[in-house]
């Protein structure tokens, strides 16, 4: 795994550097906002990974994962911050970021979160469809309904025939959990433990920006398949996207 992590504690950074050598990954550093982005600029696919500190000097974490986001919709972002507040993990989230880490934290509780979400990204394509590319009807998919087709190995899901772009490890699990069990309703509470497979003490208004960025892309090619259950939580269904 090649991963940079933005964080402008040296401390951390010294800290963080040995674990990863002991999982054999080639870990670079970033010491501020804007340094970080021209890394990640320079070559956007050699990451499997970035790990980004909210509060960076030149320019704050938010914006450096909109930059981030820009150049490359998929790569997994672990947003690491001091601030103990859920309105900045959410916002955080809705920026792009897949999953966070407050500080502080262990060594070997962020190892553990970076194994976790590695494992669900590392099975994407190495490359993208382009939108004149036909969808491949002899592909063998693996959830497959009226309206709407997903593919665990290449990590593509399309609604009509039209591929739902750019999406994140986390926003394509979350698309495949409910999409495998169709009208189904799943709490808030479910979706944190089926998504996360680690032992999740986040908010659960992290699915609520999780399923906030995933309808906006599926609103690009089709009509809305994510239902809201007031009071509940969230269902796929299908029925009828294609008169719509």
């Amino acid at each position: 795994m090649k991963l940079l992590m933005i964080e402008d504690n040296h401390s951390v950074s010294q800290m963080m550097s040995m674990f990863f050598k002991k999982e054999q990954w080639d870990a670079e550093f970033a010491y501020d906002g804007n340094e970080a982005v021209e890394m990640f600029s320079a070559n956007p696919n050699i990451w499997d990974m970035v790990t980004l500190d909210l509060n960076l000097p030149g320019m704050d974490g938010m914006q450096v994962s909109a930059e981030i986001r820009k150049l490359s919709p998929t790569v997994p972002i672990i947003m690491l911050t001091a601030r103990d507040s859920e309105s900045d993990q959410v916002l955080g989230l809705e920026m792009g970021a897949d999953d966070y880490v407050t500080k502080p934290f262990s060594p070997i509780t962020l190892i553990a979160r970076i194994k976790a979400l590695h494992r669900r990204a590392e099975l994407g394509p190495t490359t993208k469809p382009t939108e004149a590319e036909p969808l491949n009807e002899t592909e063998a998919f693996d959830v497959v309904t009226e309206n709407f087709k997903l593919n665990t190995k290449t990590r593509e899901a399309y609604l009509n025939g039209h591929q739902i772009q750019d999406l994140t490890p986390k926003e394509f699990d979350l698309l495949k959990t409910l999409a495998q069990k169709p009208r189904q309703v799943f709490s808030r509470e479910q979706l944190l433990q089926l998504v996360w497979d680690y032992e999740y003490y986040g908010d659960e208004r992290t699915v609520d920006a999780h399923i906030k960025k995933l309808r906006q892309k599926i609103e690009k090619v089709g009509p809305q398949i994510i239902q809201t259950v007031w009071g509940v939580g969230y269902k796929f269904d299908d029925s009828g996207a294609d008169q719509q």
